[in-house]
């Protein structure tokens, strides 16, 4: 595995704390670098996963590819390519059984080609961490214990542009654009960095949210502040010590939350599945959330990541999805893994955070390579 020294451990764990690492200077929207082309055979770990497990993510991908309008456009880090090359893929992929890996694994090396995802500056390693689906306590109206608001997007760009600090003021308030008021302005906070979660209102009904968009201010990492202000060291931060600490200091947990000026706006929907920035319902362990500027959404992705939270020491190589986006997720060598809901979910999210080194699977057909039938 490769060494990480102390300092790029803990600009890691700030980047899990609410944003992704700063990187070199961020290519123009839609652009990438590409990567190498390799074999099943060079990927660490192919033969480890059973990939067979990542085909209802799959088949979920193939529900949005089919929809889409023919001449639709898919990248891949800089690689482009028609949605039609997905066609047969999801025809083949629709003739497969989850409880056959063999079957899975032919499949994919079938019809895909491993392609090393590189960086602004042509690296391989990047940062990976992980989320989940929280639970908070709401009401439809503003009342007693809630009195902290979640936004849908502003319709007016002078809205949308507040600054955190701005909005805890309620400089929003009474625009129409609150969906639920919740009891807790820390768990509010940590609902952004997730992404999407659910609340519980008080008539016993649950209701999803999911990550609609930002305020377009810079994101500054609140444990770097900590760290900074000689409140916590490097070793101690955490995501857990910067809820403990705001939950000791009520008097100043706001303005720590008001040194990150970014803001998430979110959108309801159903409750039943939480639903990624791909429109479908994500899937434990199996759905990534990426930076959609260098791949789009719906990319199959190799992961070989330097620790697996499920086991200590160990590495964690699996096949997931490109399905979810979010505001800490920037460039092209950086992932989010989706664990699902609940607390052992919360545990595994919050322990994932780690170097490593993804693979896209791009068509074949993309690439101008044989594929079967052609």
């Amino acid at each position: 595995m490769r060494s990480v020294s102390r300092v790029a451990a803990l600009i890691a764990v700030l980047g899990l704390i609410l944003a992704g690492c700063a990187g070199p200077t961020r290519p123009p929207k839609g652009g990438g670098t590409g990567g190498v082309a390799t074999d099943f055979r060079h990927l660490p770990g192919w033969q480890e996963d059973d990939v067979a497990a990542a085909l209802p993510a799959l088949w979920n991908t193939c529900s949005i590819y089919l929809t889409k309008p023919p001449g639709t456009r898919l990248n891949y880090n800089g690689i482009d390519g028609p949605v039609e090359d997905w066609q047969p893929i999801c025809d083949a992929a629709h003739r497969l059984t989850a409880q056959d890996e063999a079957q899975a694994r032919r499949f994919f090396e079938t019809w895909f080609t491993p392609v090393a995802l590189t960086g602004f500056d042509g690296g391989q390693y990047g940062r990976f961490t992980g989320y989940f689906a929280p639970e908070l306590n709401g009401s439809r109206v503003r009342g007693g214990a809630f009195q902290t608001p979640l936004y849908r997007t502003p319709s007016r760009a002078a809205d949308r542009g507040r600054s955190r600090a701005e909005i805890a003021r309620g400089v929003l308030d009474g625009r129409g654009y609150e969906i639920v008021w919740v009891d807790d302005p820390i768990d509010a906070f940590f609902l952004e960095i997730q992404g999407s979660g659910k609340v519980r209102l008080t008539d016993g009904s649950v209701i999803g949210l999911k990550f609609d968009g930002q305020n377009g201010r810079r994101y500054k990492a609140v444990g770097r502040v900590l760290v900074d202000a000689g409140i916590a060291t490097l070793d101690e931060m955490s995501m857990g010590y910067i809820r403990n600490w705001m939950l000791a200091n009520p008097d100043r947990a706001q303005w720590l939350m008001n040194q990150n000026p970014s803001y998430v706006y979110f959108r309801e929907k159903p409750a039943e599945d939480v639903i990624g920035a791909h429109d479908v319902p994500l899937t434990p362990g199996r759905s990534l959330a990426v930076d959609k500027d260098y791949i789009s959404l719906g990319t199959p992705v190799w992961l070989d990541i330097e620790d697996d939270p499920t086991v200590p020491n160990r590495t964690l190589r699996r096949l997931v999805l490109a399905q979810d986006i979010g505001g800490a997720i920037r460039g092209p060598i950086r992932g989010d893994l989706y664990w699902g809901e609940g607390h052992e979910a919360g545990a595994l999210s919050s322990a994932m955070n780690a170097e490593g080194r993804a693979y896209m699977l791009v068509p074949r057909a993309t690439l101008g390579l044989t594929t079967p039938g052609s």
